[in-house]
């Protein structure tokens, strides 16, 4: 296993998140759905990024999963990193929408490049290792702060955050209880946090 081939959110209602995500970010095969009825409140420990080419595409992903019944969490801001929005889909996943560009190059696409999924995680040294043995690569790593896996060509691209930190990134309390509601593909394990594996849905298929 070197990357995440595809994520499962677990939702309620599968055909009202379907509606939404067709509508807000137009999801391909490797963000999938499934219902499940476990119980989660507050912070579910991990956010999606879409990484996208310019700041008109961030405004336009984030007009867009509001209008189809995202809560904002934060506002289409620039920083020192680019420009980027956070939302809370209805299924209660939290949606970081960036890019590294500071400026336009041409008209809104209202497309995305990456998916970047962050975990929140207790110990940053003992979750690196974890990957490291479970056949990831480590492609950046900022001391005890953070941890970026490389990642093969179109696949969902990992990284590790303290958990602390992500909450305040994504403008939530840090606490929360119960399931994760969210499952990667691409090994079967279940991570120091609580985060767990099974064989990819594209492998299966494939």
């Amino acid at each position: 296993m070197t990357s995440i081939d595809d994520i499962t959110i677990e939702v309620t209602d599968t055909a009202a998140a379907e509606r939404f995500y067709a509508a807000a970010f137009g999801l391909d095969s490797r963000v999938r759905l499934r219902a499940s009825a476990e119980p989660a409140t507050g912070f579910r420990g991990f956010t999606l990024s879409l990484i996208t080419a310019q700041p008109a595409d961030v405004t336009a992903l984030f007009d867009a999963a509001v209008e189809a019944g995202a809560t904002p969490l934060k506002p289409v801001a620039k920083s020192m990193w680019g420009c980027g929005a956070v939302v809370a889909a209805p299924d209660g996943t939290i949606w970081k929408i960036a890019t590294p560009a500071k400026k336009d190059t041409g008209p809104a696409t209202g497309r995305f490049d990456e998916i970047v999924l962050l975990l929140g995680v207790a110990d940053i040294p003992a979750s690196r290792k974890f990957y490291v043995e479970h056949g990831l690569t480590v492609a950046k790593s900022f001391a005890r702060m953070y941890v970026e896996f490389a990642a093969e060509p179109g696949a969902v691209k990992l990284g590790l955050y303290r958990r602390r930190a992500l909450a305040k990134d994504a403008g939530v309390p840090p606490e929360g209880t119960g399931s994760h509601r969210i499952t990667l593909g691409g090994g079967t394990f279940t991570d120091p946090d609580g985060f767990t594996w099974e064989q990819s849905s594209i492998a299966a298929t494939s």
